[in-house]
């Protein structure tokens, strides 16, 4: 808390005066602490957070099919990343408030390089999801350092343009991945995907050591809460994974309540230890604020209806339709270049009128196109396609803006930098729901429907565990199609793994759509915040 202040009265010119910015006083030499190369130097690191957001949705299906991984696998290559990136973001925020956010960035770089090249080397699924948590953890570190170094480097004037330029590369690198992994994946290999980031890390640490200045708070906490951390990660966990085991096990089963159960006494008893803790993990004081409270709910509703629903396009694009991931890139590309092309008019809308009509139409615009996407099937061409993905990202765009405003901008200006990480914090953990939540829906619409698509097509019945094994393959839009199927057969198994896929995927749509409608009801209750100025930075990353 005292940091963000601190760091609030820093300009570019005060990086060698440790008594307003409390750095370790090192006087910038040459390059060193110059704040545009500080700028492309956090910009290349954080590159790499950026594109594995996107990168790695292409690359999942080969992944899964090379090592042989489970539905509930794929969801975990996800889902392990934004978990471990949600739970640490605040606190990583805090170790570089008390180490320096220097440390902290090339410590992050590095970690994260190293997670995606044991990734590329790994043989089994199980360590590849291993390494995607490393990776989160160490993107976590990385992220908030980033932004820590440019609030202390850039005067206040100066600081919304470099946030601006800064979230220009990170949009171009989410809108890229589809492109660039296509290409990785259908030239080279699905590891070539996190081999990238290696070089991409030896330059960020080379500009890093090089370049960055350490800049330190004053006051810097001396206490971390681990025991809210624990709490939290273990609460996020169970539940998570009762959300993906639960069309294994079923809805009725004991192990699938337990899990929740423990979820929701860990969220209590978080709740609880967070107002006894001297430096709590996630101040609860904030959520006496209505919009600021609206503004976090918002964020995890867009993530659960955007994560969620991106989740089943690769394979729809490239299991239903038969694209090479190139193709499927491609197809994805209107909706990331909507949300970069969408982004500064959201931005002028909502200075002009305030956040509350531009957020209410962003997810009012995302519950249009997830009811669209529902309409998709194995013959829908690539123009209705691209309509709903647009849509999707125009709808997108202000959501991503907007809760600078509802959420920073409506804490008490101490705890801006706390209410920043609580919105990157939201929206992974969204996320990471989302793909939970819709592939529990999706994994129990195929296996209610995959028996009498079956039958009714007059194909050879199926043992129960023959037809597990074909649910398993039909909820990526994989035809079970057995060594040696006569070709008729076969194709009618794919005609019928591709309509239950479908209609998994439609119903996903379909309650994607619904959660964004129950956020255009949240949207409205939010309202432009008294610090929405000096907040613009820091919650729109």
């Amino acid at each position: 808390m005292t940091s963000q202040t601190t760091l609030d009265k820093t300009g570019p010119g005060d990086e060698a005066s440790s008594s307003s910015s409390g750095s370790s006083g090192r006087p910038a030499s040459g390059l060193r602490g110059h704040p545009w190369f500080t700028l492309i130097t956090v910009a290349v690191g954080v590159m790499m957070v950026a594109l594995d957001g996107t990168i790695v949705a292409i690359a999942n299906p080969a992944i899964q099919k090379d090592l042989n991984a489970s539905f509930a696998d794929v969801q975990w290559i996800t889902n392990g990343y934004f978990l471990a990136l949600a739970v640490c973001l605040i606190t990583a925020g805090k170790l570089g408030d008390r180490f320096g956010h220097r440390q902290t960035f090339l410590i992050g770089v590095v970690g994260f390089a190293a997670a995606s090249g044991a990734i590329g080397m790994s043989s089994s699924i199980a360590l590849v999801i291993t390494f995607r948590v490393l990776q989160g953890l160490f993107g976590a570190l990385l992220m908030p350092a980033a932004l820590g170094l440019l609030r202390a480097t850039f005067s206040a004037e100066k600081l919304n343009m470099a946030i601006g330029i800064w979230g220009m590369v990170i949009g171009a690198s989410t809108a890229g991945g589809p492109i660039i992994g296509g290409v990785l994946v259908e030239h080279v290999n699905w590891q070539s995907v996190f081999f990238i980031n290696v070089p991409v890390g030896v330059l960020a640490v080379a500009l890093g050591a090089w370049i960055l200045l350490d800049h330190r708070a004053e006051n810097a906490p001396r206490s971390f809460d681990v025991l809210g951390i624990a709490l939290l990660s273990a609460a996020m966990f169970c539940l998570v994974w009762a959300l993906i085991k639960a069309p294994e096990w079923g809805w009725g089963d004991g192990r699938t309540w337990t899990f929740i159960v423990v979820a929701v006494v860990g969220f209590a008893l978080f709740a609880f230890w967070e107002t006894k803790v001297k430096e709590p993990l996630i101040p609860l004081a904030l959520f006496r604020s209505v919009p600021l409270s609206a503004g976090v709910v918002l964020m995890v509703l867009m993530a659960i209806a955007f994560m969620g629903g991106l989740f089943f396009v690769t394979f729809y694009l490239q299991n239903v339709h038969g694209m090479g991931p190139i193709d499927a890139g491609l197809h994805l590309l209107p909706l990331t270049g909507m949300m970069i092309v969408g982004s500064p008019l959201a931005g002028a809308m909502i200075t002009k009128f305030g956040p509350r009509v531009p957020l209410a139409g962003g997810m009012a615009a995302v519950a249009i196109a997830m009811a669209g996407m529902s309409t998709l099937d194995a013959g829908t061409g690539s123009g209705l396609m691209s309509l709903w993905f647009a849509l999707l990202g125009l709808g997108l765009a202000p959501v991503m803006v907007g809760a600078t405003e509802v959420i920073v901008g409506n804490a008490p200006m101490e705890l801006s930098g706390v209410a920043g990480g609580l919105q990157q914090a939201g929206m992974q953990i969204g996320g990471s729901l989302g793909t939970a939540v819709l592939g529990a829906v999706m994994a129990s619409k195929v296996d209610s429907d995959l028996a009498g698509n079956w039958k009714d097509a007059g194909l050879p019945p199926l043992t129960p565990h023959q037809l597990d094994q074909a649910s398993e393959a039909v909820q990526v839009g994989v035809p079970p199609v057995a060594p040696n199927t006569p070709e008729a057969v076969a194709a009618k198994i794919g005609d019928v793994a591709h309509d239950t896929f479908v209609s998994g995927m439609s119903l996903a749509s379909l309650v994607a759509a619904g959660v964004a409608v129950v956020a255009v009801l949240v949207a409205l209750l939010t309202k432009r915040g008294e610090n929405a100025e000096a907040g613009a930075g820091v919650g729109h990353i």
